[in-house]
């Protein structure tokens, strides 16, 4: 809740604009003036730090959802009706399982141009198999219970079978799927942005604060790579 707070009033903890360049303040190390020192540019490490948090938890939780709902769709569909369909969805799984995540999504954002949207999709398309998993064998165990077997002798519809009795008693998967996927979303955005992939350079988010901070390790400032490095590091400490 208290990174969301940071996250939320932004505009309002921010005393500098974060992408407002001043030279002549450049690499100056904490102050009272700015709290988180400044970079290169001379831009307040603070405020970047405060705007980076939004871009940070939001890409964490929107592709999260994302992908604990993709996998919870394929793992109910393939849990619930079984036979085929089960184990071509469930190779389809153990296929994309395989591929190495790291170098999936560096394809896959390839493919687009940089923004959060396709940092979204990337990061859903290449993390909901392990949800998958789960959701299609609590499933498996659900669809022979004696309360879905009368609901079916009674001549319910399929689909009113799975939304109204099979997913809302393995919805506690999925909300802890979220939960664990948001941290590591955020870690994922932070790599991709390490690396070039993730958002676009004007952007303000702890993973573009990191690679511009590269070069000033060598040079002895700390601060730049510390602080949304700190922030990275407490966030998904506390979501997990």
């Amino acid at each position: 809740m208290f990174f969301v707070f940071i996250a939320a009033f932004a505009p309002y903890l921010a005393k500098y604009d974060p992408v407002e360049a001043r030279l002549s303040e450049a690499e100056q190390p904490p102050s009272v003036t700015h709290p988180f020192g400044t970079d290169y540019l001379g831009r307040d490490v603070f405020s970047r730090v405060v705007y980076g948090a939004r871009v940070s938890l939001l890409v964490g939780v929107i592709a999260a959802v994302v992908a604990v709902w993709i996998g919870t769709s394929i793992g109910l569909i393939a849990g619930y009706y079984g036979g085929y369909l089960d184990n071509i969805l469930m190779r389809i799984v153990d296929t994309v399982y395989s591929l190495p995540a790291l170098i999936l999504l560096i394809v896959i954002m390839s493919m687009f141009e940089r923004s959060i949207e396709s940092i979204v999709i990337a990061i859903g398309l290449t993390h909901w198999m392990s949800t998958a998993r789960l959701i299609r064998s609590e499933a498996l165990s659900l669809k022979n219970r004696p309360f879905v077997e009368a609901t079916v002798a009674l001549g319910a519809r399929e689909s009113y079978i799975m939304l109204r009795h099979i997913f809302p008693n393995i919805i506690y998967i999925a909300i802890v799927s979220v939960t664990l996927m948001t941290a590591h979303s955020i870690l994922t955005e932070s790599v991709l942005s390490f690396l070039g992939l993730g958002i676009p350079p004007h952007e303000s988010s702890w993973g573009n604060m990191l690679t511009d901070a590269q070069r000033d390790i060598m040079f002895g400032i700390w601060w730049t790579t510390f602080f949304p490095g700190l922030m990275i590091v407490l966030t998904v400490l506390s979501i997990t």
